[in-house]
């Protein structure tokens, strides 16, 4: 019975090729189920990740937690995601992406409903926690793995993108689905009945929860592994695209250690681009992160217009990631370097507006928010695209986990706790030439990769 399960994960078997005449329309079709149960299933990861940030009152409130007490256990599902990214990644890059993400987001809804039970233990919710965010690492990794497959190279920055948006619609709706669960409890009277105000909390954890569990099976019944194992031929054939990524048989399954050793340990453009996200990072954490403090402690802009410019900059990045990923193919060709460079020295520009801009004029902040959410989310997703252009396309996930992992576990910590530090030693303006020395290492790491397009070029 075990093997039987085991057997699951492992690579689907190609199976015997329709007749020609069927394949083009075959294709279309299957591509649309591909990217729509990609696209919501990497939403449903959201769910079961974002809702954290809604317990966090209740836990203070109601539990007695100090904010030191949450932000530890958020940094423990850091933590565990960065290094998930890059191992899963490698075991995602050997396993059949239709069983590795329904499982990664089965074991996350399950850890969400088991996590509120446990509110008394600061560190039992800290190692449950921890143990979702290494769920949430199975994500990314087949998703990219299934995108390598089914989309060819030359269109495939168009195709990240539009699947980056999951991203952004999955935080987004997490709130508007907990104010609609909530609403509907006060309705049947359901919160009265509780009576110590404790069922909002359990209920952040458990509507997420059943979606996400529901959205796993659906990942089951409608994603696929390779066009081989639908009856197809493989998408280069298929397109007439073929890429040199360095190996005789792109087909050819991979051991972890060759993939490891031979395409991404030992690749150099990879490396590159994994400290560039580092910088990335910092720029996107360090503004988005303290926006609000900053906002109202050195600009006297109202909380309620700090939220407001908080949200311009994350839903300025779904036209802003669009329209990277459709340039890089459009005018370069497949190559995102380029891209990324022109999108990171405007970032650079509105960094510094939004630092110089004299308090009270809060129209230029919100301005200039709204152009570095557009602006950065570009190259965050153009590094992921270029990691696994840089790669065979059955190391994409161990590629992508490995620029991720440099991202989350230096990038994010720098433009949390290193900002803080900078900011409480030398002021605002500290912290902000801590963003701006990172666009510029950001700028200078990128432009290394202006003409790098695949492994071998």
């Amino acid at each position: 019975m075990i093997s039987r399960l085991l057997s699951l994960y492992k690579p689907a078997a190609p199976i015997d090729r329709l007749p020609k005449e069927l394949h083009a329309a075959r294709y279309r079709a299957l591509r649309r189920q591909m990217m729509l149960s990609i696209f919501f299933g990497y939403a449903g990861f959201y769910l079961v990740r974002k809702n954290f940030s809604l317990a966090k009152p209740y836990l203070i409130n109601l539990y007695g937690f100090s904010k030191g007490d949450v932000g530890l256990i958020a940094t423990g599902l850091a933590v565990a995601y960065g290094l998930s990214k890059f191992v899963m990644g490698n075991v995602s890059d050997r396993s059949n992406p239709r069983y590795f993400m329904a499982t990664g987001l089965v074991l996350s809804g399950a850890l969400n409903l088991l996590f509120p039970t446990l509110a008394g233990s600061l560190w039992a919710m800290f190692a449950l926690w921890f143990a979702n965010g290494w769920a949430q690492g199975m994500g990314w990794a087949p998703c990219a793995r299934t995108l390598t497959h089914w989309f060819s190279d030359e269109e495939r920055g168009t195709r990240f993108a539009v699947w980056n948006l999951a991203h952004n619609i999955g935080g987004g709706i997490v709130a508007p689905i907990i104010n609609g669960v909530l609403a509907l409890a006060a309705i049947l009277g359901l919160l009265a009945i509780a009576g110590d105000g404790k069922l909002p909390f359990f209920l952040i954890f458990y509507a997420p929860a059943l979606l996400a569990l529901a959205m796993g099976v659906l990942i089951i019944v409608f994603l696929r592994d390779t066009p081989q194992s639908c009856g197809l031929p493989p998408i280069e054939e298929h397109t007439g695209d073929n890429p040199d990524t360095g190996v005789a048989d792109p087909e050819r399954e991979m051991s972890a250690g060759e993939i490891f050793f031979e395409h991404v340990l030992n690749n150099r453009p990879l490396w590159i681009i994994a400290f560039a996200n580092i910088f990335v990072y910092v720029i996107r954490y360090g503004v988005l992160d303290w926006a609000p403090t900053y906002l109202t402690a050195a600009k006297g802009c109202p909380q309620d217009m700090a939220r407001w410019q908080f949200f311009l900059y994350e839903w300025a990045g779904i036209p802003g990631t669009l329209l990277a990923g459709w340039a890089s193919d459009r005018f370069f060709h497949g190559r995102r370097g380029p891209v990324s460079v022109i999108y990171m020295l405007f970032v650079t520009v509105a960094v510094y507006v939004y630092w110089q801009n004299p308090a009270g004029r809060f129209w230029v902040d919100s301005l200039s928010l709204f152009v570095i959410g557009f602006l950065i989310y570009g190259p965050v997703m153009l590094i992921g695209v270029s990691a696994v252009d840089m790669v065979p396309k059955k190391a994409a996930g161990t590629a992508a986990g490995f620029t991720g992992f440099f991202g989350y576990m230096f990038g994010a910590v720098i433009a949390e706790a290193g900002m803080g530090r900078v900011v409480d030693r030398w002021g605002w303006d500290g912290g902000f030439l801590l963003l701006l020395v990172s666009c510029v290492l950001a700028i200078l790491l990128l432009a290394l990769t202006w003409k790098k397009h695949h492994e071998k070029d």
